[in-house]
């Protein structure tokens, strides 16, 4: 099923590709876009997971670097019975975390500074494990294409709005028709492809990694109050692959109230909750 709907938004992707440079510049117009559209949909499933950490400006660590975060990945990782993926930290003080790559071979599990600084030894397990849960889930693929591919959409809807020509009354650029027409078909792309029920499936997986479901929740409360702090500023379309939504500070206004594509954070302990009573991850 995740295998349709990457081939089904790439697909979706060349047909508006096509159909924008079909009524901006006719036949020719339209051959030239689906060969960009061609040539994206390569880039995306290939290169981008490269194309996530850069929009996240994160940076890969090894050992050295990194021991403590590397051990810990490296430990749950075995518990779970996954590949060692690749260890990355993005710079920003928002704390919060991702996964993304094709598959678990060549999956890669980041954490921004800020979460390093927040949370507490169990609770930071907590927050691997569940990344790893998208691994182990094979969720990885699918966000990160979608990411890709949304914020590819989002950029035209930029440009659209750039260039419809008129101004409100405080002198800023209207939306164009173009923004109009595709900043909801990014929007419903990324809905169509995350499903929420993917981060409940990572945060029961994540519970059975740790085996610390509480630490998780307790986690999750703290990265929720300071995502409303803490402004994390990067493109709608990579929010989704994030733990917890990134421009929660922003009080989803205009376009990024489209792309909430995660479940409450009040859910999501309280399954977390019930997991402990059952007595999963202990």
């Amino acid at each position: 099923m995740a295998n349709l709907k990457v081939f089904t938004l790439m697909a979706g992707l060349t047909a508006l590709f096509g159909a924008v440079g079909g009524s901006i510049a006719g036949q020719e117009g339209m051959v030239a876009a689906l060969g960009l559209a061609g040539a994206m949909n390569f880039i995306a499933y290939f290169g981008s997971a490269k194309m996530v950490l850069r929009g996240y400006r994160a940076q890969v660590v090894d050992q050295a670097q990194a021991p403590d975060l590397y051990a810990r990945v490296d430990r749950l990782r075995q518990r779970a019975g996954l590949p060692m993926p690749t260890v990355a930290i993005a710079p920003h003080a928002q704390p919060n975390a991702f996964a993304t790559g094709r598959n678990p071979g060549n999956a890669v599990v980041c954490v921004t500074r800020g979460l390093l600084e927040l949370v507490s030894p169990d609770e930071l397990d907590g927050v691997l494990a569940h990344e790893l849960g998208h691994v182990k889930n094979r969720d990885m693929l699918l966000q990160t294409v979608t990411a890709t591919l949304s914020g590819a959409t989002v950029n035209l809807a930029r440009i659209g709005a750039m260039g419809g020509g008129r101004h409100d009354p405080e002198g800023r650029p209207a939306l164009g028709p173009l923004a109009v027409l595709l900043a909801p078909i990014a929007a419903m792309m990324i809905q169509f492809a995350i499903s929420r029920q993917r981060e409940f499936g990572a945060d029961r997986a994540g519970a059975e990694i740790s085996g610390k479901p509480l630490a998780l929740a307790s986690a999750l409360r703290k990265l929720e109050a300071a995502a409303r702090q803490i402004p994390m500023r990067i493109s709608p379309g990579l929010a989704p692959v994030a733990q917890i939504d990134p421009l929660a500070a922003f009080g989803g206004r205009g376009l990024t109230r489209l792309f909430a594509t995660h479940p409450s954070t009040a859910e999501r302990v309280a399954r977390l909750e019930a997991l402990a009573r059952e007595g999963i991850g202990s």
